[in-house]
C-alpha cells in the first residue's frame, strides 16, 4: 500500500466539507491514542498511571464536586471511547443518521447539534446522579447522547423517511426512534442508569431542537456563528479585494458556464443549509437540470 496515497486520501476525505467526516475522524483518533497509551501501560506497568490520568480527565464525573474540578469533561466525554464495539456502533449511527440530517438541514448544523445534544445528555446524567443517587461519582464516556440527539432530530423532522436495515428491512424513522427509546428504557433494569439517562437527555434535546427550529428558532445559531467566523472573514476579504481594471475586453460566460455556476451555487447552499433552504424556484430549476 502506498503511504503517500493513503494520507492523500485521508486529506481529501477531510477536506470535503462534511462535518460528519471530521467527527468520525476525531472520535477514532481519540480512541486510538487512548488505546495505544493503555497498551503501553500493560506492557510497561510503570507507565500505567498515564492511561488512568487520561481516562480520568476525558470522562465526565457524576459527582458535582468532582465535575467542577474537571468541567471540560462535559465536552471531552462525547469524543471518548474505550471499547471497540462502543465506538463502532456509535460511529455507524453517527454516519447513517448524521448524513441524513446533513442532507435536509445542512452541514453547518451538525456540529452544534452534536455538541449541544452531548451537553444535554451530560447535564441529565449529572442531575440524576446528584438528586437520586446522592452524588455518587461514576465517570462516563461515549458519543451516545450526541448520536441520540441526531437520531431523534432526524425522526422528528422526517418521521416517514424510510431507511433499510440489515435483517429487518425498510423501516420509517419514527418507528426506529420509538424502538430505540423503548429498548433503552427496558434496559434500565440491567444497569447503566447513567448512560441511559444521558441517552434520554440527548434524545429530548434532539426533539426540542427540531420543534423550535420548525418555529423559526435555531438553538445552535450561536455555535454556527462562532464556527463560521473563519469562513466569514475569508468572504469579507474577498469582497473587499478590488482587482485592477484590465484594458482587455471582458467576455461574458456562455449559457453552459452560467448553468454550471448556478448549479455550483445551489449545491453549496444545500451543503451549508440543507435542501430545505432552497426556494420552490430553485428546486424546480435543479429538477429540470437533472432531467436534461
Amino acid at each position: 500500500m502506498n503511504g503517500t496515497s493513503f494520507s492523500a486520501d485521508i486529506r481529501y476525505w477531510l477536506r470535503q466539507g462534511n462535518t460528519i467526516n471530521l467527527l468520525l475522524f476525531w472520535n477514532v483518533i481519540v480512541f486510538l491514542v487512548v488505546g495505544i497509551v493503555y497498551l503501553i501501560g500493560k506492557i510497561a506497568p510503570s507507565t500505567g498511571f498515564i492511561s488512568l490520568f487520561i481516562a480520568d480527565n476525558l470522562s465526565i464525573h457524576s459527582n458535582v464536586f468532582a465535575f467542577l474540578r474537571k468541567p471540560w469533561g462535559l465536552v471531552t466525554y462525547m469524543f471518548t471511547h474505550f471499547e471497540f464495539l462502543h465506538i463502532l456502533f456509535n460511529m455507524l449511527n453517527l454516519y447513517w443518521f448524521g448524513n441524513i440530517f446533513r442532507s435536509f438541514l445542512g452541514n453547518q448544523r451538525i456540529l452544534p447539534l452534536y455538541l449541544l445534544g452531548g451537553i444535554a445528555g451530560g447535564l441529565a446524567y449529572l442531575l440524576v446522579y446528584n438528586l437520586v443517587f446522592g452524588g455518587a461519582n461514576v465517570p462516563m464516556i461515549g458519543a451516545s447522547a450526541s448520536v441520540m440527539a441526531i437520531l431523534i432530530a432526524c425522526a422528528t423532522k422526517l418521521p416517514n423517511y424510510e431507511i433499510g436495515l440489515l435483517l429487518i428491512g425498510t423501516i420509517r424513522l419514527k418507528w426506529l426512534a420509538i424502538i430505540v427509546i423503548v429498548l433503552d428504557l427496558v434496559s434500565l433494569t440491567q444497569g447503566n442508569i447513567g448512560g441511559i439517562t444521558a441517552h434520554m437527555g440527548g434524545a429530548l434535546f434532539g426533539f426540542i431542537y427540531i420543534q423550535l427550529l420548525n418555529n423559526g428558532t435555531d438553538l445552535g445559531q450561536p455555535l454556527i456563528w462562532l464556527f463560521n467566523r473563519p469562513a466569514r472573514s475569508a468572504n469579507a476579504r474577498r469582497r473587499s479585494f478590488k482587482p485592477k481594471k484590465s484594458p482587455l475586453k471582458v467576455v461574458k460566460p456562455g449559457m453552459e458556464e452560467n448553468k454550471q455556476l448556478r448549479l455550483d451555487q445551489l449545491l453549496d447552499k444545500i451543503n451549508d443549509n440543507g435542501i430545505e433552504s432552497l426556494s420552490p424556484e430553485e428546486r424546480a430549476w435543479l429538477k429540470k437540470m437533472s432531467q436534461e
